[in-house]
């Protein structure tokens, strides 16, 4: 009797030990696990039955989107580059007419001076001692188409040496000019609105000793 009540009591005892170990268990996954707060922005979700394929639907259609996008950059990079070219070749058409039409105003402002030079040679001849005084004209005729061109002459003769606008063909020593002046020019320079279209060859001094 006493026996059988100690095996009672025993397996009794097991199962309330057992009992506490799960409750001991629940109560360590439950503080491992906090349940979520809907303050977090957590939301459960779980795909319908009648639509199991949900999420791949929804990725095609993402797919779909960004391939339509890619699409339509592609055609207005290719507007863009039509419209570009369209510019580039226009720009270029443009400036080579203002090229061409720039030299038509220079040829038609020399032509007169050709016709002089023309009819001084047909007249040389006939009328020999003439022929200096129509190339001192023509001369005259040529600077001043050079002035409306805006060309103008370079200074050089008893200039100082300024190797932007000169070209030094020779140092010569004397004393009949100041040290490194121009003494004597051997072909004129010129310049279009302040920009240098061919220096002045020069011959420039240099102190004797």
């Amino acid at each position: 009797m006493s026996k059988g009540n100690g095996q009672a009591d025993v397996s009794l005892e097991d199962q309330l030990k057992e009992e506490q170990l799960k409750e001991e268990q629940k109560q360590v996954l439950e503080n491992e696990l906090p349940a979520a707060d809907p303050a977090d922005g957590f939301e459960e979700k779980s795909v319908s039955s009648s639509d199991p394929q949900g999420t791949v639907v929804t990725a095609g259609g993402e797919v779909e989107k960004l391939r339509a996008e890619r699409n339509d950059l592609f055609e207005r990079l290719a507007r863009l580059q039509a419209e570009f070219d369209n510019y580039r070749k226009r720009a270029a058409k443009e400036n080579a007419d203002y090229r061409d039409y720039a030299v038509s105003d220079a040829a038609r402002s020399l032509l007169p001076v050709v016709d002089s030079f023309t009819l001084a040679l047909k007249n040389a001849a006939a009328r020999p001692e003439d022929l200096r005084k129509g190339v001192e004209l023509i001369f005259k005729q040529l600077q001043d188409v050079l002035q409306k061109l805006n060309i103008e002459r370079v200074p050089a003769q008893g200039e100082p040496f300024d190797p932007r606008v000169h070209e030094a063909i020779e140092m010569v020593e004397t004393n009949d000019a100041p040290d490194h002046h121009v003494l004597e020019e051997l072909q004129p320079g010129y310049r279009i609105k302040g920009r240098l279209l061919r220096p002045a060859m020069v011959r420039v001094a240099k102190k004797v000793g």
